[in-house]
């Protein structure tokens, strides 16, 4: 990763994982530190910090990613201990974020604005979209200065890509920026894209309120995308704590909750589902274990 990111060593020494040596450094994340959340110019150097996890490289360590230290995979080992079948959730929301993406291409959306992007892998929204329409539009927003020095290669060999870091909770900074407005068409439908994010914001900070604030933005013919931590097994709250002792952020909520997101949209087929039940490219086996139940998630068409 650090030939990637091109920061070299983080200011606590550490390298990324997989190199030996490295001890991971200890410390939570605050709630509120968002002060690296704002938008950077392309030629400002990116600094990464390594002494403690953040969400994106803990996600990227959760779906076997290589841009990651062992700090963040720390985190994901605490998890393993709870349930290491409710870790592997990571790796079955992406599976279902390339068929969401896929579906929404399929149906003539050309644009999407991705919000709390995470790091680019294999099968990423843009890939995936790309490989249906060339010219598909896609705007990754993530408050990880990683996710923007990743980007930057991005921006290099693709100009329908754009990446912006920025706190999610600024819907009008974001909605107002030029790598956003004028870019991506709000005349036109849009996939909105919620993955694996909203389980991130507290009740606090009105995550439904910022919610509502995108939707209104969106014309008819646009989709909302969401996927989300559910209740719906005992050790998910545990492995709630995980999350919130090691990144200072992290919510369950129950299906109910989590519906209400859609409101004012068409919800569609197959509903608010497990994940492996949405749209699954062949038959899935049940009873569910800990990776299925964790997250639920479900689309919404705006009429």
């Amino acid at each position: 990763m650090a030939d990637q990111i091109n920061e070299g060593p983080g200011q606590d020494g550490a390298t990324p994982t997989g190199i030996s040596g490295e001890t991971p450094a200890s410390g939570a994340a605050s709630s509120s530190d968002w002060s690296w959340t704002a938008a950077r110019p392309s030629q400002e150097p990116v600094a990464i910090d390594t002494s403690k996890p953040s969400i994106a490289r803990v996600y990227d360590a959760a779906i076997g990613g290589k841009d990651h230290y062992a700090v963040d995979a720390a985190v994901i080992a605490e998890g393993r201990r709870v349930s290491a079948a409710g870790v592997n959730s990571a790796r079955v929301n992406r599976d279902l974020l390339i068929r969401g993406v896929r579906y929404l291409a399929e149906q003539g959306i050309d644009q999407f604005l991705d919000l709390g992007s995470g790091l680019p892998s294999a099968q990423n929204t843009h890939e995936v979209a790309q490989a249906i329409i060339p010219q598909a539009r896609v705007v990754y927003v993530d408050n990880d200065p990683i996710v923007l020095s990743h980007g930057r290669a991005l921006l290099a060999k693709n100009n329908c890509t754009k990446v912006l870091t920025a706190n999610v909770l600024d819907v009008e900074e974001i909605l107002a920026h030029p790598e956003v407005d004028g870019f991506l068409d709000f005349s036109r439908p849009i996939g909105l894209l919620m993955v694996a994010v909203l389980h991130h914001l507290l009740d606090e900070e009105d995550p439904a309120g910022m919610v509502e604030t995108y939707k209104a933005r969106l014309a008819p013919g646009s989709h909302l995308f969401i996927t989300h931590f559910c209740n719906s097994f005992p050790e998910a709250r545990t492995l709630q704590n995980v999350l919130v002792q090691s990144l200072g952020r992290g919510q369950l909520r129950s299906r109910e909750e989590i519906t209400r997101y859609f409101d004012g949209m068409e919800l569609l087929e197959p509903g608010l589902v497990p994940l492996p039940l949405w749209r699954p490219n062949g038959p899935v086996s049940e009873p569910l274990d800990h990776s299925g139940l964790l997250m639920i998630g479900g689309m919404a068409i705006k009429r």
